[in-house]
């Protein structure tokens, strides 16, 4: 009978993932704990554990490595001969030493003939350098400045302005940094050979210091996994947590769902620990759930057995195969009256996850997040997926991972929440992370305790950062200060480098299409939330609300309270101020009262998404559609004080007073839009005439009426219009 190799296991009293690496080891390679054996392979496997059978595999070649010949160094500035000096004792002078007399005035004749002799020795050590420089490949490391170069090619900088200004380059001066192209101009033009290398930017000198630390760390050992649950809202993500945790988390979150990514660290009876990342189940949330799916190594896939697949369900599961992480699927509310395990197992193999039970490799295990049932076989699954994946960290090394949450607090300045995945972070440690940097004051765990430090698969809170991190920013450890401070600074220019140039780029084009679009219409916000996450899925879902006619434009996105700065912006702009689970200062309010700014207040995201909607389409303009409501057809023309009556009977639906008329003559319109100046039945003004009866009609402005002409009433409506599509 076929069985899998972790029922081998464990009669051989082993674990899936020790048995597993000893075959392969000893030559036998399976493709995981969870492959079907046939009766041979079972006992051929059997007899290779024990040591009956050993399997030879041939050991992997050698590479060798080359080096690339190293870079003959640009030679220092010849220095100026010294004076030769006579040995001590001899009582001899030299001319660099003055004569131990009274000083007398020389005669003319001799200094000439000494300043003469200084220039020719000059202009022949002079001659002597250039030889040299000139016959040898220098090399130069650019960006240089133009003073430094001179001194490595032997050449005055004067002389270097010079050619410069004779190239038409004006403005140059001793500290103008060039670059390759001109390093290899002026190497040309003064008969000079280089080799031109680019210096390390900041960037490669981090990168040397992270290989550094990586050749220098010690053996890596076990870490515990990093799960991301994942799923459809209201599935029970949190609930299922919070029953592992054994605490209350959902009762507390606006609207019953999870607003910010939380991580936890779970210990087992048997002390084996598993770190949870709870991220938003909401499809607001898109960008959050792909950054926990970003830094886990498995996937939870929570599913209620009522329900079955939903939308989010789908989306959630890309996100994790994008990751390429293994899934366990948690097939919730298993305890339900009408759940049916059966039918999210047959959705979800059409999606490409095929349950052990019929064949495949993914683990689906029908849980209660109310009474419990299934959660220890659910954890004991995720261990048993953590140690085929073989997980490794070096606590002994400098600590590196990502950024999950980070905000702003009162009294504790820039708070953010990271994920250890590799070393040991410790108070006083020096962070870099994007463009921020600092020393870190304090460390606190997931149950608000204060530690000394955190090792890998270790989520904390930690404050000392001078700026609010991105979230899913990667963050490493340094041992150098100043090397921290460097690199944050040298992003920090040119990321406001890279947005100046964007906005010169596009300020022009954008003045082109307000001219070409007068008819354009702006909703303009300033959003603040509470931290960078709530943020990204604000601004992500405000940007899609644009259309062709009217555009979202997000004028501030900032985190922490509503300002007086923010109100003034607003004021200045006309914009709207959205909030989002904070408040506005005190000062701000007075403001915003006196001057009219609106500011909302939202503590549910989609709330604040579906009140942008309406107000997109109240801005859209209205759309006018026109409705015919009568014919009628000219009969008799009538003389009338130099004018014409048309003598007209109305053929169908009515021939109103208010509305416009089109004349067309033979099938061809003649004129349109003209309004009635008269409508009588006899003698009397009347407001409409019905089909089949007479009228006199006297337009407004026009008399080339004939005969047989056909006039047609219709009325322009307008109605509010729903956002374009697309």
């Amino acid at each position: 009978m076929a069985i899998r190799l972790y029922h081998l296991a464990s009669e051989l009293d082993m674990s899936g993932g020790d048995l597993w690496k000893l075959l392969a080891k000893r030559g036998l390679k399976l493709p995981g704990v969870f492959a079907v054996l046939d009766p041979e392979t079972t006992e051929r496997a059997r007899r290779v554990a024990i040591g009956e059978l050993d399997v030879k595999r041939p050991q992997p070649g050698a590479t060798e490595i080359s080096l690339p010949p190293p870079i003959v160094p640009a030679p220092a500035r010849p220095a100026q001969p010294a004076a030769a000096r006579a040995p001590a004792g001899t009582g001899k002078r030299t001319p660099a030493q003055p004569p131990h007399r009274q000083p007398t005035t020389p005669r003319r004749g001799i200094k000439i003939f000494k300043q003469k002799e200084s220039r020719e020795k000059k202009v022949a050590d002079k001659q002597k350098a250039e030889d040299m420089l000139s016959g040898r490949t220098l090399a130069v490391t650019v960006p240089v400045a133009l003073k430094d170069f001179g001194q490595q090619i032997g050449v005055q900088t004067s002389k270097l302005l010079f050619h410069l200004m004779k190239q038409g380059i004006t403005g140059a001066n001793p500290n103008t940094s060039l670059d390759a192209e001109t390093v290899l101009v002026l190497a040309e033009a003064f008969n000079r050979t280089v080799e031109v290398t680019t210096a390390k930017s900041v960037e490669e000198e981090l990168q040397d210091l992270l290989v550094t630390n990586e050749e220098q760390a010690s053996e890596a050992a076990a870490r515990p996994p990093v799960v991301t649950v994942l799923g459809h809202v209201d599935h029970g993500k949190t609930s299922l947590l919070d029953q592992i945790r054994k605490t209350r988390v959902a009762a507390g979150e606006a609207g019953g769902i999870t607003q910010h990514i939380g991580a936890y660290r779970v210990r087992l009876a048997d002390g084996r620990q598993i770190t949870f990342l709870d991220t938003p189940g909401h499809e607001a949330f898109t960008q959050m759930r792909a950054r926990g799916a970003k830094v886990t190594d498995l996937a939870i896939l929570v599913v209620a057995a009522d329900d079955g697949v939903m939308p989010q369900t789908e989306e959630a599961l890309s996100h994790a195969k994008a990751a390429e992480v293994p899934v366990v699927v948690a097939i919730n509310k298993a305890d339900k009256p009408q759940a049916n395990p059966e039918r999210v197992r047959q959705q979800l193999s059409k999606m490409g996850l095929v349950p052990e039970e019929w064949g495949g490799n993914v683990g689906m295990m029908p849980v209660s997040a109310v009474t419990g049932q299934g959660v220890p076989q659910l954890l004991e699954r995720v261990l048993l997926e953590a140690e085929v994946l073989d997980l490794k960290a070096d606590a002994d090394r400098p600590a590196e991972g990502y950024v999950l949450e980070a905000c702003k607090h009162v009294g504790k300045g820039v708070v953010a929440t990271l994920l250890v995945k590799n070393g040991t972070l410790r108070r006083g440690d020096y962070l870099l992370s994007g463009t921020t940097q600092g020393k870190v004051k304090s460390l606190m765990d997931d149950r608000g305790k204060q530690v000394k430090e955190a090792g890998p698969s270790t989520p904390v809170e930690v404050t000392g950062l001078d700026d609010i991190p991105e979230a899913g920013w990667r963050f490493q450890v340094l041992r150098d200060k100043e090397m921290a401070k460097k690199v944050a600074d040298e992003r920090t220019h040119r990321l406001r480098s890279e947005e100046l140039a964007a906005k010169a780029h596009t300020s022009f084009e954008k003045l082109m299409d307000r001219i070409g679009q007068q008819d354009q219409r702006e909703l303009r916000l300033v959003v603040k939330a509470d931290v960078k996450g709530s943020l990204e899925a604000i601004k992500g879902k405000l940007e899609t609300l644009s259309n062709p006619e009217v555009q979202v434009k997000l004028l501030h996105l900032g985190v922490g309270g509503v300002s007086e700065s923010d109100v003034l912006l607003a004021q200045a702009s006309n914009a709207i101020i959205l909030a989002f689970t904070v408040i506005a200062d005190a000062k701000a309010r007075v403001i915003a009262e006196r001057s009219g700014v609106q500011i909302r207040n939202y503590q549910i995201i989609y709330e604040l998404v579906e009140d942008m909607q309406k107000a997109v389409l109240g801005l859209l303009p209205t759309e006018q559609e026109e409705v015919v409501v009568g014919h009628a057809q000219v009969r008799q023309l009538f003389r009338h004080k130099k004018r014409f009556i048309a003598g007209s009977m109305v053929t169908d639906g009515v021939a109103r007073r208010d509305a416009k008329v089109r004349l067309t003559r033979d099938g061809r319109v003649v004129t349109d839009g003209i309004d009635l100046e008269s409508l009588r039945r006899f003698k009397d003004d009347a407001r409409e005439v019905k089909e089949g009866f007479d009228c006199g009609i006297l337009l407004k402005g026009y008399d080339d009426v004939k005969e047989g002409d056909v006039l047609e009433f219709y009325r322009i409506e307008e109605k509010q219009r729903t956002a374009p599509s697309g």
